[in-house]
């Protein structure tokens, strides 16, 4: 082997020692932090549902808490697009739809954008979700958002009167949410959700507080990207009204004490607190103007076992798409099943508005399948 002059061998070290600077430039530690971040969300949002799987009593079937959570309206999907590609959406949404599914998907807006979808729920039921979205800048983005779910009037009926009192009733629930995404990187966006929950039915409610607060990272390989989210994590939730007041007779054997008023105690349950990690690729197909994204999310509730969606959407011409997807994978006795749905996005040229509609048919596997609306305008 030849060995180098001295001159040689310092422009060798230099040389290097440009190298491995350019190498870890600021874009390259943005990167890398970027990653790092994104790993430590994932980690303690992990950590925070373990403490809370603890917090959660009761046992429902296969050693799970089913049915031991308030709030069950707040594990309805929104949007008839990620409810078409069976609920795996934490990685791909960027709409309005997001402040449900990932806050930070609204960090990816790009204008103002409002959004409506509806539900035909089962027993009569309706779901309705109301959004808006807007970006302030390269970095900030804002929205709030509105889930009302209810039934209409119902008959009041006793022991004594099964036919009805001539009283009806009502129950609706709803959660009113403020939202905040930041786009930290060109490839790492974070954001969380603020939420005001109440459940009502007749004279009685519930409050509760929560957020959500998730990320998304678009990887340096093209068309892959990650995402994560935590749902719900707030106050427990307790029941309370003029409904629980009532006149007793503590002793029925002796006279002199009777009328005695009393307010039923209900007990406070946790929220559906739920875990997500999604998967998504997005197949460019440029000689025939279409694409194909396809998603996967991981989930893990703090009242069930976890469980798997998949979903793909096939988009031509950027103006219709095709839509399928599977829920609760690996969960036996569920409300899990196959979905499918169609999407049309309409927008004039050279413009910025479009309106995109969107449908979707979702099968609730032991219970009936629902139809999902939904409406998106885009500015």
């Amino acid at each position: 082997m030849q060995l180098l002059n001295k001159k040689e061998s310092t422009l060798l070290f230099l040389n290097r020692i440009h190298k491995l600077s350019d190498y870890f430039n600021s874009k390259n530690i943005i990167h890398y932090s970027s990653i790092l971040v994104f790993i430590i969300l994932i980690v303690t949002s992990n950590k925070v549902m373990a403490q809370k799987d603890g917090s959660v009593s009761g046992s429902g079937s296969s050693g799970t808490n089913v049915g031991t959570t308030a709030a069950a309206f707040l594990e309805i999907g929104v949007g008839a697009r990620a409810q078409a590609m069976g609920g795996a959406y934490t990685a791909i949404t960027q709409d309005a739809t997001a402040m449900y599914w990932n806050t930070a998907g609204i960090g990816r807006l790009s204008g103002f954008e409002a959004t409506f979808s509806h539900i035909d729920w089962i027993l009569d039921t309706n779901y309705d979700y109301f959004g808006i979205a807007t970006s302030i800048n390269e970095m900030f983005s804002v929205g709030a958002n509105v889930t009302i779910f209810g039934v209409g009037e119902q008959p009041v009926r006793t022991v004594q009167l099964v036919d009805g009192t001539g009283e009806f009733y009502t129950a609706q629930d709803v959660a009113i949410g403020l939202s905040l995404a930041l786009n930290l990187t060109d490839r790492f966006s974070f954001g969380i959700n603020a939420k005001f929950i109440n459940q009502r039915i007749w004279h009685s409610s519930a409050t509760g507080f929560a957020i959500d607060v998730g990320a998304i990272y678009l990887t340096q390989f093209k068309g892959l990207q990650l995402g994560f989210s935590i749902s719900n994590f707030g106050t427990d939730m307790q029941m309370s009204g003029r409904d629980l007041l009532n006149v007793v007779d503590p002793d029925v054997i002796n006279e002199g004490v009777d009328n005695i008023p009393v307010n039923y105690e209900t007990g406070s349950f946790a929220l559906p607190l739920l875990f997500r990690f999604g998967v998504s690729y997005q197949l460019i197909l440029s000689s025939i103007s279409s694409d194909i994204t396809f998603a996967v999310d991981l989930l893990k509730p703090n009242n069930d076992q976890e469980s798997v969606n998949v979903g793909m959407e096939y988009l031509i011409f950027e103006t219709f798409a095709l839509r399928a997807g599977y829920r609760s994978l690996f969960l036996d006795e569920n409300t899990g099943g196959l979905s499918l749905g169609l999407g049309l996005i309409l927008s004039p040229s050279d413009s910025q508005f479009a309106v995109l509609v969107d449908y979707a048919y979702v099968d609730l596997g032991l219970l009936n399948a629902i139809h999902n609306f939904g409406l998106i305008l885009r500015f």
